[in-house]
């Protein structure tokens, strides 16, 4: 029966197969008491393909066609903080600094022993389009820092990639914000703090000041731009 229900999700990626075979292992094996029958299974070997991200022209094509402060906001805000696609829909506005540039939410590092909603920043082209955008919208009940939800997201960038030639999403520009960074000299585990990724390494997680002050003043010296 199992071997059936796995035949199921062949044509799959391995991603998908992997995480439909986690759960089968951890259900069989530590909930029911029943290794043996997941223990012959073997999770699908992944082939690593080198990631390309799009160039700083590519971005401003993709920036030009949107059409509305709000989406020009939501494009600007992922590729210079680094945010998920979730954490941007749930960002509020309380967490926004708009002054100095800084998010930080308030439920900073207690998400996952992997993802964690840490302080970030945002450049200055994004602080100038969001507080237009703020200026000028209606005021949400929830206190949304933007107000757009998920099918909304996936259906601006799906036609601004169709105007523009360029396709991408919030986590291309999520990848696009760490190279950069990258690019521009600033730590790897200093980029991972900003990502939300929590420390591995000893001199990340016992020697480095992830402050919010300190985050912002590597962020500035970096000088991070899209548009310029």
């Amino acid at each position: 029966d199992l071997r059936g229900y796995l035949a199921r999700f062949q044509s799959k990626s391995p991603s998908t197969r992997a995480n439909v075979l986690k759960a089968l292992k951890r259900f069989y094996r530590d909930f029911l008491n029943r290794p043996d029958l997941v223990q012959s299974f073997k999770f699908p070997k992944r082939t690593y393909t080198p990631k390309t991200v799009p160039n700083k022209e590519d971005l401003r094509r993709f920036f030009d066609v949107l059409e509305t402060d709000r989406d020009r906001a939501a494009f600007l805000l992922f590729a210079t903080s680094g945010l998920r696609r979730s954490e941007l829909l749930g960002l509020r506005l309380d967490e926004v600094d708009l002054d100095n540039r800084m998010i930080v939410p308030r439920n900073a590092h207690e998400s996952s022993n992997t993802k964690s909603s840490w302080a970030t920043c945002f450049n200055s082209e994004c602080q100038e389009v969001l507080k237009r955008y703020l200026a000028n919208r209606r005021v949400n009940k929830n206190n949304r820092a933007i107000s757009i939800g998920e099918s909304t997201i996936r259906r601006t960038f799906k036609e601004a990639g169709e105007k523009s030639g360029v396709k991408l999403g919030p986590q291309t520009l999520r990848i696009w914000f760490s190279c950069e960074l990258g690019r521009l000299g600033v730590p790897d585990r200093f980029i991972d703090a900003m990502l939300g990724h929590s420390p591995r390494s000893v001199l990340a997680r016992h020697y480095s000041d992830y402050s919010p002050e300190k985050l912002r003043e590597i962020y500035d010296k970096a000088n991070l731009t899209v548009l310029n």
